[in-house]
């Protein structure tokens, strides 16, 4: 896919941030009426394909359901992680100090669909994946407060465990103790509902973040050295916002 410099000339000129911010509105809006809504870039549509296709059967519900209670929990290492979370999360990996997976025993494999999994002689599935931050410490009524973020969270492509966020925390809560664990709810495909019915509190919100995306190499860039760095790349290159996003902090009782 190629933009045109007057394709480019006219996103410059209809992508404002007001306006994009007034779609998000109208987005809002549609599920606060019951609606499922989502927006898709192209970009992201363009390189994850088969992950942007797994998350909308999983809000449409006819993903592959396996029951978190027929998985074991358990730490995994930094390449476990990193393989998984970059196949099966839309945002990648990133850094993070705690992970832990789900994996479904071969006894279970029965529970699955015909031909969602095939490969019988492996003794166990990872199915879902959770990574955490290293804890900030302060103090709070004399006393050291410890706080972690979620920072990602993966169910294997085209699946759906349910209650596996639920059992990946309760075990992060049981081995490292937490006073809080902070997050954030992606705008651009939820409400932070899910959050919500598993204890987390809604704190604050987000502002759309901008991205230099060349339409070339459909790569995005965040950091702003790199952006200015970067900004003569193409003569097409574009600012896009994202929609923003919902701080959630789910207190703990030790």
């Amino acid at each position: 896919m190629e933009i045109t410099p007057a394709e480019t000339a006219e996103w410059h000129k209809s992508g404002t941030l007001e306006k994009w911010q007034a779609e998000i509105k109208q987005i809002e809006e549609r599920r606060e009426s019951g609606l499922k809504s989502v927006i898709l870039w192209d970009d992201l549509w363009m390189t994850r394909t088969e992950i942007i296709k797994s998350r909308i059967s999983a809000a449409l519900g006819i993903s592959q359901k396996i029951p978190g209670r027929l998985t074991m929990v358990r730490r995994i290492d930094k390449a476990t992680a990193f393989s998984f979370i970059e196949k099966n999360h839309l945002n990648g990996d990133v850094m993070s100090k705690y992970r832990y997976g789900l994996f479904l025993p071969a006894r279970y494999y029965r529970v699955l669909n015909k031909g969602f999994y095939q490969d019988t002689a492996t003794e166990e599935l990872l199915v879902a994946a959770a990574t955490f931050s290293r804890p900030r410490i302060f103090r709070r009524n004399e006393q050291p407060f410890r706080s972690y973020e979620l920072i990602r969270f993966a169910s294997l492509l085209h699946s759906n465990v349910v209650g596996g966020l639920d059992k990946l925390l309760r075990a992060f809560i049981r081995e490292r103790k937490p006073d809080d664990i902070m997050t954030y709810a992606d705008l651009e495909w939820s409400d932070g509902s899910n959050y919500e019915k598993l204890g987390f509190e809604k704190i604050s919100r987000i502002a759309p973040i901008p991205f230099h995306l060349n339409p070339e190499s459909m790569q995005r860039n965040s950091l702003p050295d790199q952006l200015n760095a970067h900004q003569n790349d193409s003569e097409n290159s574009l600012t896009v916002y994202n929609a923003g996003s919902i701080k959630y902090v789910k207190t703990v009782v030790n």
